[in-house]
């Protein structure tokens, strides 16, 4: 899934439909997960408009129930839409994902006695991305999001998380693409 619902209050503008490399941000991230996982749940805020895809790309669209709730929230409303075990979770203003890593991520999830897989970077688990077990994400994100949270690192805290480390996925990503994230205009600066 590519949560897309934040209100890129840092980036001034809609920075999903911002051009990077002659495409929408966020096309970018759709594709890389498609190529990893054939179907794509793509999470908007209520009321924003679909962005244009390339044709051919299998994508559904779930809604947040309310706007600007965080990717906890964005999680809660894609969750409907998925029947697989487990769910690769990226946001939408992150281009330069690596299939090759995130098909690492999918692996270890499988072969591992884990409810969650991250990435490490300097020293710790990134929340995003990840891969989830979808039975646990639907135990415990409703829980949280009760309790007040927000963050998706909290669900990494309430699971047994399997890190791989920084050796194994920058062998497969040695640009390190798959952690970057466009957060300001100038992410973007060299790259139209």
């Amino acid at each position: 899934m590519v949560l897309a619902g934040g209100r890129s209050s840092r980036f001034g503008s809609d920075k999903l439909a911002a051009s990077y490399r002659g495409q929408p941000l966020v096309h970018h991230a759709v594709t890389r997960v498609a190529e990893a996982c054939g179907r794509v749940v793509l999470v908007l805020a209520p009321g924003a408009d679909v962005p244009d895809l390339a044709p051919g790309l299998a994508t559904s669209v779930a809604r947040d129930a309310e706007a600007f709730e965080g990717p906890l929230a964005g999680l809660a409303g894609a969750l409907p839409h998925v029947a697989t075990p487990w769910a690769l979770v990226v946001a939408g203003d992150m281009p330069d994902l690596s299939p090759p890593v995130l098909l690492e991520m999918l692996r270890v999830a499988e072969e591992a006695p884990v409810d969650a897989v991250a990435l490490a970077a300097e020293g710790r688990p990134r929340p995003l991305p990840c891969v989830v077990r979808t039975e646990t994400a639907r135990r415990v994100v409703p829980a949280l999001l009760h309790d007040g949270e927000r963050r998706f690192r909290a669900l990494l805290d309430a699971c047994r998380v399997a890190v791989i480390d920084e050796p194994t996925w920058i062998a497969l990503d040695p640009s390190r693409g798959t952690l970057r994230d466009v957060d300001v205009p100038t992410d973007l600066e060299g790259t139209s």
